[in-house]
């Protein structure tokens, strides 16, 4: 997940390792609150405060392949009870990274990331999604489901994967881009293939949202000579075409989008209505806009069109991936957050996302404090009520004082979930309990 170029490059060295580099234990000793971290600002009694919890690789959880069952689960509650110490009262869970489940699925086989081998089951035999979601409604907290709706691997992985992986089962809807596979968004077989997945969940499961990050056409790849590699989808593109289509190439990848994210929409609230859905795109919609920012434009890139998607009232919260410094002209957080903001035309709910993973990590280190007053302008944001760290490990880690800056400061007092005034309310027994 994130961020132009640090993000984008942390991303590829850990799924082309596959996760071969393992976390240390996971520990809550905090470390020292350092003179600069600021004084507490005044705590809103309702803010989203989100954690995401990335599997892929396994980044934040489990620590390593292989674990057994009680282990996976002790470290489970070992960050569920760091994170209601800390007075988050969501976590975002990441629960099918690449076509693989983090769940009992009938759909897709067990992850690598489990247990080091794609389907096999962790042992002894448990569902971590069902152990997560109770886990965490014990601690008042929500949890939303994150799903990679077109990853599917890495291209040298095929001989390793079970026969219900879909690039075995259904190798026509999987395209090898670069070293990596991905599902073709333009076919109307991976539309539906992809929404069976995420409504499998929420029939099945008492989660609190459905969630999607920043990938939809996969960020651009290149050859050994730097060269932009296309992305193979020319087949799907002229068969949409036999059918009587008329869109030009990139207006239909974008259309392509576009119709799967409105199908999730209306899928979910036609059978669970509570249930939020929420999206993570990448921060900058179009390079220009607003006027002075500049960087990848994933409208264009992506084939996200998630100013749409907030336009449409197709989400109930957009989390922005607002990656950059207070002080980044090209890529500024108040303006960005504000722009985005202003195309809330549904009054949905705006949760940035922060790149909490930086701080106290080399030279292009976030402080504890950048993180903090970025807090603080979200809270002197009319219209954003919120926002979204990644990732879990850096607040397990305490990394670079971060946890105690956010104790002592923004998150020195509990806050409970925003209202979302649209949705009827979760029937009874469902959801976070009171604490």
């Amino acid at each position: 997940m994130r961020f132009l170029s640090a993000s984008l490059t942390i991303c590829t060295i850990l799924l082309s390792t596959l996760g071969m580099a393992q976390l240390p234990v996971i520990t809550s000793t905090p470390l020292p609150v350092t003179s600069s971290t600021p004084a507490p600002s005044a705590a809103p009694t309702h803010e989203f405060r989100g954690l995401w919890v990335a599997t892929v690789a396994n980044i934040d959880w489990p620590s390593r392949r292989g674990l057994p069952s009680d282990q996976q689960q002790k470290e489970m509650v070992e960050l569920l009870d760091r994170a209601k110490a800390l007075n988050f009262n969501a976590i975002v869970f990441q629960v099918r990274p690449a076509c693989d489940a983090l769940y009992d699925s009938k759909l897709e086989p067990w992850s690598v990331y489990l247990t080091g081998k794609t389907g096999q089951p962790p042992t002894p035999l448990y569902d971590p999604l069902t152990f997560a979601v109770s886990e965490a409604h014990k601690r008042g907290m929500e949890l939303h489901a994150w799903f990679n709706p077109y990853r599917a691997g890495l291209a040298n992985t095929t001989s390793t994967l079970p026969a219900n992986h879909v690039a075995i089962s259904d190798p026509q809807m999987v395209r090898q881009y670069g070293t990596k596979l991905w599902l073709d968004p333009g076919m109307p077989e991976v539309q539906d293939y992809s929404l069976r997945v995420v409504m499998d969940v929420v029939k099945r499961y008492d989660i609190d949202g459905v969630h999607f990050d920043d990938y939809f056409y996969p960020y651009v790849e290149r050859d050994a000579n730097k060269n932009a590699i296309p992305f193979p989808d020319e087949s799907s593109y002229q068969a949409y075409l036999k059918r009587g289509g008329k869109l030009e190439l990139n207006d239909w990848r974008r259309d392509s989008v576009n119709r799967f994210i409105k199908s999730v929409y209306t899928s979910v609230k036609a059978t669970k209505p509570h249930v939020k859905v929420g999206i993570s795109p990448f921060g900058i919609w179009k390079s220009g806009t607003p006027p002075g920012i500049s960087g990848l434009s994933s409208v264009n890139e992506l084939y996200a069109d998630s100013k749409l998607w907030l336009n449409e009232g197709w989400v109930d919260y957009m989390t922005p991936q607002l990656y950059w410094k207070i002080s980044s002209k090209q890529q500024s957080y108040p303006t960005l957050l504000a722009w985005w903001v202003s195309e809330n035309t549904k009054k949905r709910h705006i949760w940035p996302g922060l790149h909490t993973s930086l701080t106290g990590n080399g030279s292009k280190a976030f402080s504890p404090t950048e993180i903090v007053e970025q807090i603080a302008l979200t809270r002197e944001q009319p219209g954003a009520t919120g926002e979204v760290h990644f990732s879990a490990r850096a607040i397990m880690r305490n990394q670079g004082g971060v946890a105690d800056a956010l104790l002592a400061g923004p998150y020195a007092k509990p806050a409970l979930i925003p209202e979302s005034p649209w949705l009827p309310p979760p029937p009874a027994g469902s959801g976070p309990q009171a604490q």
